[in-house]
């Protein structure tokens, strides 16, 4: 008699991963005292006890190569070594109703979920750890940060269980968040951050001064960014803001002047709080998306 078939994770997809894989998450400063800018994927060269194998990729230091195992396979593999530290992930998800928009296949929310999920496997490959809040206007749900791939599965099916929630509050989380983690790591933020923005700066300037790392991934659809209705419509605000019958052509130059105004001040704000800052068209291949951010990061740090 077969065995049942494991349930296939949706947010876990296989080719995101397997695109993304080779690439490291750097932390761009101190973290707990060691300098993590050498805090490269899966965390080798700090110490010198032997870890595990793992293949060579083009790219990789050829200084790790293990010859004695190429002679056996004729196959390239690094020897990776076992960190002394580790850092500390925690991804924040606006489930907001705002997030359920879509003008095409995904929304906002499913491709944060996504991102999200990808982060979290990420992170644990490389041996540190992940955890995830899921929060609208409060925190919902909050998934203690581990080490091991049982989390990102955890992480995972929690991500499925996710329905757009009322209003968001972003800046009540991060404050939230600066309090509560005790050991300084990283915050990723995943949401459209339509909130407040004075009081979400405020938040990520909280974080930033209890010495985490901050990462904000600004998720928004293409048709928000680009406003390319026509005829006469009617918009409904996902978080309860009524609706307007419009002539979108009539108010085209001003809705886009007003976004950009919008991701430049919160551009502009990151940049003033050393925050990575991400804008995130949803229309774009996930895997390009991350590949793009954390080949910036490991630039960004290799130049200092």
């Amino acid at each position: 008699m077969a065995s049942p078939q494991p349930h296939r994770l949706r947010y876990l997809d296989p080719e995101t991963l397997q695109k993304i894989g080779p690439l490291e998450l750097v932390a761009r400063e101190v973290v707990e005292g060691l300098q993590v800018g050498m805090h490269r994927s899966p965390l080798k060269g700090f110490s010198t006890e032997f870890s595990h194998h793992r293949q060579y990729v083009p790219g990789d230091e050829t200084r790790h190569l293990d010859w004695r195992v190429y002679a056996r396979t004729e196959r390239y593999y690094l020897k990776l070594f076992e960190a002394e530290t580790n850092f500390t992930a925690n991804l924040l998800l606006d489930a907001s109703s705002s997030m359920h928009y879509a003008s095409h296949a995904v929304s906002k929310l499913e491709y944060a979920k996504f991102m999200a999920a990808s982060m979290a496997y990420l992170c644990v490959r490389q041996r540190d750890s992940a955890g995830l809040a899921i929060f609208d206007n409060q925190l919902r749900t909050y998934i203690e940060p581990k080490t091991t791939m049982g989390v990102v599965r955890t992480i995972a099916e929690e991500l499925e269980k996710v329905q757009g929630l009322p209003r968001t509050n972003v800046a009540a989380v991060l404050h939230e968040f600066a309090n509560r983690i005790p050991r300084r790591g990283f915050v990723m933020l995943f949401s459209d951050l339509f909130d407040h923005v004075e009081e979400f700066i405020q938040g990520i300037d909280h974080l930033r001064f209890k010495g985490h790392n901050v990462a904000v991934f600004h998720v928004l659809d293409p048709y928000e960014l680009q406003f390319p209705f026509d005829g006469s419509c009617k918009f409904i605000g996902l978080e309860l803001d009524g609706e307007v019958v419009t002539q979108p052509k009539r108010i085209r130059a001003a809705y886009l002047e007003e976004v950009r105004k919008f991701i430049r001040d919160i551009r502009s704000a990151c940049e003033r709080a050393h925050v990575d800052y991400v804008l995130v068209d949803t229309s774009k291949p996930l895997d390009a998306v991350l590949s793009a951010y954390l080949i910036g990061r490991i630039r960004s740090v290799h130049v200092r």
